[in-house]
């Protein structure tokens, strides 16, 4: 593979232990920050607002002094930053003729990039001015634009102050809009309580709604107490998600980091639209080009969570049950039926989908007997499988029907000339085309709906019969992968209890299988479907970051094996991603034509809005990337 960071970006937020007024003091501690934020492989270091002088000098900010021994300590930062990629973000005040200002400087390699003046003023930002829009001044014979949008290739940032982030105009959307994915926020907000909760609230909103990464870094416990006290908050947010939190109050020099995905980011605008949509000539900031070189991958050490689609409230499972159930009612009512059809095999889907049938009966005030379970005993049912059908349904109160597809199969062999001592693909199909035939009949037969129990990770794949349990009326699990599906079935269990709970935890810990295949010798499921195509873990894991993000190959085996350190070795994650890359290809035609379903979660293949993908792309590309 082609050695790349993927767009990885390690970013510090710096606290340094300050002396107020002592510029000089304050360059020395945050020289020390810079050196360990370059240890720790940042691309980025950002420190508090007005971090060279303290937050908190008051009118001493109005002092020659204080602002000459400024301009002598971020001499000493330039200094410390030269043959350094590393680009750290300081603040100071800059006075230009009659006017002071709250500035951010950005230094790299021994140079000034730019200075960036605060423009939404606090009240306690009561010596300085208030930047304007293109302001343009003079500083060191230097001439510097006011807002900025730094452009690093994959990272671009730009710069707010700790009262604008509460702004009604707010700079931070203006500089996503004109390009930034990495809002950084210089701070001096005194700690109440309560604070640092709506502070983080606030901080994810701002990254979600921008769909952007967001680094905030407050003054800390050194500034003067007289009348207020602060904390040293370091926030690093990522879409909706804090990625790292500092702790509050602490009394040495700290750093907190972590990685932000900025490639992720950027595909997330692209699908969601309305960024970079202001023309060139009409936009309120300039634009400021930084080399800045790819993180080393060595650095990356943060947590890649193995499980992206589990909730970390168990209330999304009671909300994803309600979608569901919703979806299903609105059509049962909009048809005028009643009464709903499904095979129920003893397997996590038609479990699941069960389920659903039942609240949604419920719901509408139907008799549960209105649900028609249906199981459908073939060459490879055991009978671990028929017993958790058969007793969950008595358990839930449903109408109950068996239907053995045995004789009816084997007629069909004969007449199409198949052997039924070849177990191939004929021999697995028909079997799940009968079932289908059967449960569409039924449901005619019954003015009923077929209610479809194929999942997410299945239609991924491609583990459905073409017209046979590919189809039905309407689905309920079509955006319910695997490994979500054993969490809610289990969650549903714990709130049963009793009889219908057990029951339902033995489904969970069955096997996945079609049971298309004879049991072996002990009666227990031959086919396990795991064996065959790989963990269902695994290739959730690939479909998420490559559906939701339109991830590389390379990259998605990079975060898998970070996230599977330990369970799969590197061989085993790239030969399962191959293999989902290449089913997911020749899958497309099955989902080119799936029924309806409800999205109930963040992946829809939906081909009416969730995937438009021709049935007959090349994926060449996407494996050729594994030979790079």
């Amino acid at each position: 593979m082609k050695t790349q960071n993927f767009g990885f970006y390690k970013v510090g937020c710096g606290v340094p232990r300050i002396k107020v007024a002592n510029p000089a003091y304050n360059a020395g501690e945050i020289v020390k920050l810079m050196a360990q934020a370059k240890e720790a492989g940042c691309s980025l270091l950002v420190t508090p607002e007005l971090s060279l002088t303290g937050a908190t000098c008051g009118d001493l900010f109005y002092q020659r002094s204080l602002l000459n021994a400024c301009e002598e300590a971020l001499e000493t930062i330039l200094e410390a930053s030269k043959e350094s990629s590393m680009i750290t973000v300081v603040g100071l005040p800059v006075a230009n003729g009659s006017k002071l200002y709250n500035c951010a400087a950005v230094v790299q390699d021994g140079h000034l990039a730019k200075l960036t003046p605060k423009e939404f003023l606090s009240e306690r930002d009561v010596c300085f001015t208030p930047a304007v829009e293109k302001a343009v001044f003079l500083w060191n014979r230097e001439a510097f634009c006011g807002r900025t949008v730094y452009d690093c290739g994959d990272l671009r940032f730009g710069i707010v102050f700790g009262s604008e982030l509460y702004a009604p105009d707010s700079p931070a959307a203006k500089l996503a809009a004109e390009g930034a994915n990495l809002i950084i926020n210089l701070a001096s907000e005194n700690e109440l309580p309560g604070t640092e909760q709506g502070r983080e609230l606030q901080l994810r909103a701002q990254s979600e709604l921008l769909t952007c990464g967001y680094v905030y870094c407050g003054a800390g416990v050194y500034e003067s107490t007289t009348d207020h006290v602060f904390a040293g908050a370091t926030l690093l947010c990522e879409n909706g998600k804090t990625l790292k939190k500092g702790k509050l109050f602490q009394r040495d020099t700290r750093l907190t980091t972590a990685v932000f995905d900025l490639q992720k980011l950027d595909s997330l605008r692209i699908k969601k639209g309305g960024f970079e949509g202001v023309p060139y000539e009409s936009r309120n900031y300039g634009s400021e080009l930084l080399q800045l070189p790819p993180m080393e991958l060595s650095k990356y050490d943060d947590y890649v969570d193995p499980n992206p689609f589990l909730p970390a409230d168990p209330n999304w499972c009671d909300t994803t049950l309600a979608i569901q159930c919703a979806g299903l009612a609105k059509r049962l009512e909009h048809i005028g039926a009643k009464k709903t059809v499904l095979g129920v095999s003893g397997g996590l889907d038609s479990t699941l989908a069960l389920l659903v049938a039942v609240r949604t009966a419920d719901l509408l005030g139907f008799p549960r007997e209105n649900v028609i379970g249906i199981t459908l005993p073939g060459f490879g049912t055991t009978d671990r499988t028929y017993q958790n059908a058969v007793n969950l349904m008595k358990a839930l109160g449903v109408t109950l029907k068996e239907i053995s597809i045995a004789d009816a199969v084997r007629q069909h062999f004969k007449d199409i000339g198949q052997e039924e001592s070849v177990r191939d693909v004929t021999y697995e199909n028909a079997q799940a085309r009968e079932r289908t035939q059967i449960l569409m009949d039924i449901a005619n037969k019954e003015g009923a709906v077929l209610i479809g129990t194929g999942d997410l990770s299945e239609l991924a794949m491609g583990l459905c019969t073409y017209n046979g349990d590919h189809m039905s009326m309407y689905g309920v699990n079509a955006s319910i992968p695997k490994t979500l599906m054993r969490h809610m079935v289990s969650h549903v269990a714990n709130i049963m209890g009793g009889e219908a709970g057990r029951i339902l935890h033995d489904i969970v810990d069955t096997p996945v299988s079609p049971e298309l295949l004879p049991p072996d010798g002990e009666g227990n499921i031959a086919q396990k479907t795991e064996d065959k195509i790989g963990p269902y873990e695994l290739h959730d894991f690939f479909l998420y970051h490559f559906h939701s993000f339109g991830f590389a190959p390379e990259k998605i085996s990079f975060l898998a094996k970070k996230a599977f350190a330990g369970v799969y070795d590197g061989e085993t994650v790239d030969r399962w991603l191959k293999t989902f890359l290449r089913r997911f290809f020749v899958s497309q035609f099955k989902r080119s034509c799936a029924p309806d379903a409800p999205q109930a979660g963040p992946v829809s293949l939906s081909p009416r809005g969730g995937l438009r993908m021709p049935s007959d792309s090349d994926f060449a590309a996407w494996m050729d990337s594994f030979d790079r």
